[in-house]
């Protein structure tokens, strides 16, 4: 149980590190951020998750990408569509909230909600995507 109760805590406790350390030597610690890819349906859909999304602060940044094509298997079929893709800009900390959220108002049964970690970047912006959503 301690085992299973510790790996548990560890994105938690790994959140907790990264923020004292980052506050500490005042530099980014890779990974902090993440940029999380989501596909909808149509411009509408998009506008109104991305709209939620700042709404409850679960982001600092949304790029809303126009129409592309998409291949995928659904059901065993070979399926062709066009999407519109969001780009997503928080804390790695917020992804699992983030998620939910989406999933919670997506209207596909299983919405895609994938991120990466932010390695490095400009560190005045990726100082500003963590002012601009809440610690958890």
């Amino acid at each position: 149980q301690v085992m299973t109760l510790s790996l548990l805590m560890y994105p938690m406790l790994r959140s907790l590190a990264l923020q004292l350390h980052s506050a500490i030597t005042g530099s980014y610690v890779s990974g902090t951020h993440s940029i999380v890819f989501i596909n909808c349906l149509n411009e509408q859909i998009a506008k109104d998750i991305a709209r939620g999304i700042m709404d409850k602060k679960l982001a600092a940044y949304v790029n809303i990408l126009p129409k592309s094509s998409a291949l995928y298997f659904w059901k065993g079929e070979l399926e062709e569509s066009t999407e519109i893709l969001l780009l997503v800009r928080t804390k790695t900390s917020k992804i699992s909230e983030l998620s939910n959220y989406v999933r919670s108002i997506h209207p596909f049964e299983i919405p895609e909600v994938i991120s990466l970690p932010i390695d490095q970047g400009n560190p005045l912006y990726l100082k500003w995507i963590g002012e601009n959503v809440p610690r958890d």
